[in-house]
Formats: C-alpha cells, sequence, structure tokens
C-alpha cells in the first residue's frame, strides 16, 4: 500500500523549525501590542461573494488561485486567500465599526493555488494588522514606523526597504487608467501576452509586471502622480513628511499598485534582495472605500500583510536567529537509580518555583551513559541527576554541558535559585 503524502505547496512544519517560528511570532506579537493592536480571529472559510466583491473579480487572485467549491447546501465557499476581507466582514458584522477607531491584528494560514516556489506555498502563513476609523496620514507613517521597528527588533533593518506609492481616489484611478489603456494600446505589439489580457481587464496592474521590455516602456508611459487630486497629493505629502521626521528611509515608486482591487491612496510594501531575486515581506496600503463596498457604513481604513514563510528564510539567510532559540530545552533531568518518584516530584517543584524554565525528565531508563548522551543532544545547558545518594540526601547534582564548570551537588533550594539565573 502506498504511503499517503502532503498535498503540493502544503507543507509540515517540523519540530526543528517550529522554534525559529515561534521566535517571529512572539516578536510580531509584542510589537503590534505595543502600538495598542488587539487581536481578531476570523474563519479560514468564507462565502465566495466576499472575495469576488473585495479583491475584484478580474484579479489573479480570484479568476485563478482560489480554492472555491460548493457545499452541501449549494453555496459557493472558499478558504480564505488573505485577511483584510474577512477581517472586515468579521468587524461590520459583529459591531465593532460603528464609530470606533479600532487597531486589530490577526494571524494565521491562507490559501492560494499557484505555483509553489521558495517562500510562496499554497498554504502560508501570515500576520496582518488592520486600522478603522482613521483617515489621516498619521496612522498611515504609524504603521509603517511600527514596521520598521519590528524589521530593528529582528536585526533585519539592513535587509529590508520600503517602497510607497500614492493611487489616489476612485476618479484619479480611472481618468489614469484610461490615459494608461490609450498608451499601451498604441504598443500593443510590444506588450507580452501577460499584459494583453490585463490591458482591458486590470491594466493598472501592467505596471508591476516583472518583464523587463514592459519596464522599459513603462518608462515613456503616463505618470499616475500627474492625475492625482489635492486631497491625495496633500496626504502623501504628509505621510512623507511624518516618515521623514521619524527617519524611517523610503523610495516613491510610481508603479507601486498592489494587486488587489481596494486599495487607494497610500499603498507600500517591505521588500528584500537577501533570498535572491526582489521579494516583497510586507505590503499593504489604504482602503477607505471597502467597508461600504462590503455592505457596512463607510468607514476609513488602512492595513498591511507579512508572509511568515518569507520572513523565517530572510532570518535564516542573514543569521539573524539568535543561538538560544534553537535549544528546546534549558535543563534535562536524568534519573541514576530506582528512583523515578523521586525524581519527579523533584521536577515538578522546580517547574513551580522556575518560571519559564523549560525542563525536561528522562523516561523509558537506560544507562547513566545514554541518558547523558540524550541530555547533550537535547540542547539543554544542564543535566540535573538525581541518583540514590542525592535522593536520600534531597539534594541534586548539576552537570554543565556547555561551558567547563565542575558539576557541583547542591541542595534543592540552592538548584532552584542557580536554575532561576540561567
Amino acid at each position: 500500500m502506498s504511503k499517503i503524502q502532503s498535498l503540493r505547496g502544503m507543507n509540515d512544519l517540523l519540530p526543528e523549525q517550529s522554534p525559529t517560528w515561534q521566535y517571529l511570532e512572539q516578536k510580531i506579537k509584542d510589537v503590534l501590542q505595543s502600538y495598542g493592536y488587539r487581536e481578531i480571529r476570523f474563519p479560514l472559510l468564507e462565502s465566495t461573494e466576499l472575495f469576488k466583491r473585495s479583491i475584484g473579480e478580474v484579479t489573479d487572485i480570484v479568476e485563478k488561485e482560489m480554492y472555491t467549491w460548493l457545499d452541501r447546501n449549494g453555496d459557493s465557499v472558499t478558504l480564505r486567500p488573505e485577511g483584510t476581507a474577512g477581517c472586515v466582514r468579521a468587524s461590520e458584522q459583529n459591531g465593532l465599526l460603528r464609530n470606533q477607531v479600532q487597531r486589530l491584528w490577526y494571524s494565521g494560514p491562507m490559501f492560494r493555488y499557484e505555483r509553489p516556489q521558495k517562500g510562496r506555498l499554497r498554504q502560508f502563513h501570515q500576520f496582518g494588522a488592520e486600522v478603522f476609523g482613521l483617515e489621516g496620514p498619521d496612522v498611515d507613517a504609524e504603521m509603517l514606523v511600527m514596521t520598521a521597528r519590528l524589521w530593528e527588533e529582528l536585526g533585519l533593518s539592513e535587509h529590508i526597504k520600503l517602497q510607497i506609492n500614492s493611487l489616489g481616489n476612485a476618479l484619479n484611478r480611472a481618468q489614469y487608467r484610461d490615459a494608461l489603456v490609450e498608451f499601451l494600446s498604441a504598443h500593443k505589439d510590444s506588450l507580452d501576452e501577460d499584459s494583453q489580457r490585463r490591458l482591458d481587464s486590470n491594466p493598472l496592474r501592467i505596471l508591476d509586471s516583472k518583464n523587463s521590455q514592459i519596464q522599459a516602456l513603462l518608462d515613456t508611459a503616463p505618470n499616475l502622480h500627474d492625475f492625482l487630486d489635492a486631497e491625495s497629493t496633500e496626504h502623501f505629502a504628509a505621510l512623507r513628511a511624518l516618515l521623514d521626521s521619524a527617519e524611517v528611509a523610503y523610495e516613491i515608486n510610481p508603479r507601486l499598485v498592489r494587486g488587489l482591487d481596494y486599495y487607494g491612496k497610500t499603498v507600500f510594501e517591505w521588500i528584500t534582495d537577501s533570498l535572491g531575486a526582489q521579494g516583497t515581506v510586507c505590503a499593504g496600503g489604504r482602503y477607505d472605500g471597502l467597508v461600504e463596498q462590503l455592505g457596512g457604513k463607510p468607514s476609513p481604513a488602512v492595513g498591511f500583510g507579512m508572509g511568515e514563510e518569507r520572513l523565517v528564510l530572510l532570518l535564516d539567510a542573514v543569521g539573524a536567529v539568535p543561538d538560544s532559540v534553537d535549544l528546546y530545552v534549558d535543563a534535562y533531568l536524568v534519573v541514576a537509580g530506582e528512583v523515578t518518584q523521586q525524581a519527579l516530584r523533584c521536577s515538578e517543584l522546580i517547574r513551580s518555583q522556575c518560571a519559564g524554565l523549560r525542563i525536561q525528565n528522562h523516561c523509558g531508563g537506560g544507562s547513566f551513559k545514554s541518558q547523558m548522551k540524550k541530555a547533550d543532544r537535547s540542547g539543554a545547558k544542564v543535566a540535573l541527576i538525581i541518583g540514590e545518594d542525592e535522593a536520600a540526601a534531597e539534594k541534586v547534582t548539576i552537570k554543565y554541558l556547555r561551558e567547563t564548570t565542575e558539576q557541583q551537588t547542591l541542595a534543592l533550594a540552592d538548584v532552584i535559585n542557580l536554575l532561576n539565573q540561567l
């Protein structure tokens, strides 16, 4: 009988990999919560209509990448391909947006059917942050300052750079769209197949083409910033001034449009070239019309999403994961002789008195030598040895596994004091 394998692009996360993920996730949570963001959780499975109305029916995500099927009632349902739409739906449905400002964060798996590649899987994991009820550039700037602080906390600041742009309002984009279509139609023979398809359905996405010949053609295309109204221009200027005052470096990329229809005014991407080809690790922008578009009362909003897979790859690539993250235990308890009961009581007392200490009891018997080998392989800093002599005297022998300090036998209270200093 053949073995059942995981689905393509839906990878397992193994125990030796999980410490880096936990380290990253804790850093992100700490930074978000330090800015007053609160966690929200919403389902992986939503009505397909939610994503068609928010992302846009002529986007690659809706046309080609969503996991969609009819359930037993004949309703079309979809595994979430991104988090913003679900966050808006949950917030509106539960009354969080009624004349209130909300700073929210969420995390978890998203699903897109596309060709798996490095850092880009069919089941991938994102952290997202959304702010509702604030329309000024100050909250846009706060989001970018906050993510800049996260890169600093992770030791990634030198490996990630910020690109920003303004898409203006819906009228600005419509006017620019017409001018861009007119320009590209005059050069239709120079467009690749993908760009020709987008010319009729979503021409702004051509600006994001990875084809160098298309990018060269766009050098002479109309500039979106020439179509911005006064309010959008002032908003973008104020954002840049705030970033300058906070000493957050950025580049203006007039071709940055993002792949989702709901964005307007501010859009941004944090990108890296430390993974080979340039890749985006965090992206987002302002989407002031989405809440109303999904049936709620108008509410300004801005948010971002960051991919964990790509950030984990980046942490590993630049050596930014502290050595201590790889240790899954601090102490390994070795049982020498028929003292299993005493050893169990001792380890439980240590756990009660040493908050946060990771201690692993040896189970399954075995010689003293084999237990010490397992203690060493565990990555523990110390082995705690309880034999018959230690049990009788209510003491513990401490053997240091990562330094040359002499082993010592101490009373349990002294052991607890020492372990609290690890």
